[in-house]
């Protein structure tokens, strides 16, 4: 069943780092946001003067206009004295020159956003001759979410954890489905090797015990191993079944990094640009794609290239409300399974009211990777986050532990454990063994442990203890 905890308390007071973020666009704002909200000292640099004037008039920070890359403008900001430096600015090679840079002539870490397909492949060389602690792209990771969502289409979110020998899925409970007037306790005793991690129940977010019944509508997540996401869905009456080939609309980065995840499945990709030189560059890139010049937003063509019949489509362009009405237009005129990508949260109350089906916003998955590693940062290095996710507008974390040394949480049985309130165990991995965990088991040196709760701005292991 999972060990759930009804006990609340506060979280341990940690030290604050100095993290310098260059870069003030739509990423950066929300790694601001997040990061001074979990109590950090935060200093921004920007060339635009007016993003530097909004930003420090909404949040406690301090700003500098220049250039994030230049030797001066990094001592101004206090780089000797820096913990972290993240470089998010529109150019690459900037990012990368400025995390250089931060290394050279500060003891800090640095992490940059790189987008270019060029360097995709050589990210793990970029990050360990330049001595960067991580190289993050938004467009490759929001493609990864995108497709682990296609292979399991019933699914509205699929997150992966235990480096993917655990997935959490999210599905929707539907009037007819059997789980409705069911126990957590009486399902899970019928399905094997799932554990229900939370339930989004009229308007509230429940970490459910072994006595939630679920009801039409609930939005349920939970945790299962690598292989088994396929088969407990089907277990728990939702319907499955497989997209042999996939729409997509803009022919940007993450729909190239997306088709070639694609196809090597063997899913059959159809893309459709405006721009006759994209066109020309993906035809090269993606042999085994079709490529369709035209607008696609336009129906008529949508209709003539088989949106009726198509098994997945996909709206990647880059304009929010394009890929909006084409969601909504899609799920009218045919049964695909549709993926929508938002980049901004303008308007979020009127974006949740609508139907669109699984949503995927790359800059919370590009910010989540970035504030991870800053907690850990700030916590024990020993006991280390691996991964965290943030659901149902942030009001729930799934935090996985990679546990480095004994402390107060290991060696005990759970059941023993005084476990804060509103939080679950959900899996342990340990040996490349997920474990469901009942009360009488531990928590050991070398496992790494999911939590999902309530609470925000767990740091470290022991932040699960009353």
């Amino acid at each position: 069943m999972g060990l759930f905890s009804k006990d609340n308390s506060s979280s341990n007071d940690i030290k604050p780092l100095h993290i310098i973020i260059v870069g003030c666009g739509k990423v950066g704002h929300t790694l601001i946001a997040q990061l001074t909200k979990e109590g950090n000292d935060i200093t921004i640099i920007d060339e635009d003067e007016q993003k530097i004037s909004d930003i420090t008039n909404q949040y406690d920070v301090m700003g500098i206009v220049g250039n994030g890359a230049s030797y001066s403008v990094q001592k101004e900001a206090g780089i000797d004295d820096t913990d972290l430096l993240v470089a998010v600015t529109d150019s690459d090679e900037l990012n990368l020159l400025c995390c250089t840079i931060a290394t050279r002539i500060g003891r800090c870490s640095a992490i940059a956003r790189v987008r270019n397909p060029e360097y995709s492949t050589e990210i793990n060389y970029l990050r360990d001759r330049l001595g960067l602690a991580m190289i993050i792209n938004p467009e490759m990771e929001a493609a990864m979410e995108v497709a682990r969502i296609l292979y399991l289409p019933s699914a509205l979110e699929v997150n992966s954890f235990a480096h993917g020998e655990a997935q959490m899925i999210k599905f929707k409970v539907k009037e007819d489905s059997r789980l409705v007037g069911k126990a957590v306790y009486n399902v899970a005793k019928e399905t094997r090797n799932v554990l229900f991690t939370t339930a989004f129940h009229d308007g509230q977010v429940i970490i459910p015990n072994g006595n939630y019944v679920f009801s039409p509508g609930d939005m349920v997540t939970f945790v299962t191993s690598r292989h088994n996401g396929k088969n407990a869905l089907k277990a728990l009456g939702v319907p499955t079944a497989n997209v042999r080939d996939c729409m997509i609309i803009g022919g940007g980065k993450a729909a190239y990094y997306l088709a070639c995840q694609l196809i090597r499945e063997n899913i059959s990709v159809k893309i459709i640009e405006r721009d006759q030189k994209r066109c020309e560059q993906l035809s090269e890139l993606l042999p085994n794609a079709i490529i369709i010049r035209g607008d696609g937003t336009n129906a008529d063509l949508l209709k003539e290239e088989g949106i009726e019949t198509v098994d997945a489509f996909v709206p990647l362009t880059g304009i929010d409300e394009e890929n909006i009405l084409l969601t909504l237009h899609a799920k009218h005129v045919s049964e695909a399974k549709v993926v929508t990508k938002i980049n901004r949260f303008a308007f979020q109350d009127v974006i949740d009211t609508l139907d669109l089906g699984s949503v995927v916003y790359p800059r919370i998955i590009t910010s989540e990777a970035i504030i991870a590693y800053a907690r850990a940062k700030r916590a024990s290095m020993d006991s280390n986050i691996e991964t965290l996710y943030h659901m149902y507008n942030d009001t729930v974390e799934a935090i996985e532990f990679r546990i480095g040394k004994p402390s107060a949480v290991t060696g005990t049985p759970l059941k023993d454990l005084k476990l804060r309130g509103h939080l679950m165990v959900s899996f342990i991995s340990r040996d490349g063994q997920i474990i469901f965990p009942t009360g009488d088991d531990t928590i050991e040196v070398g496992d790494t442990v999911m939590i999902v709760t309530t609470h925000t701005g767990f740091s470290d292991i022991v932040d699960i203890l009353a």
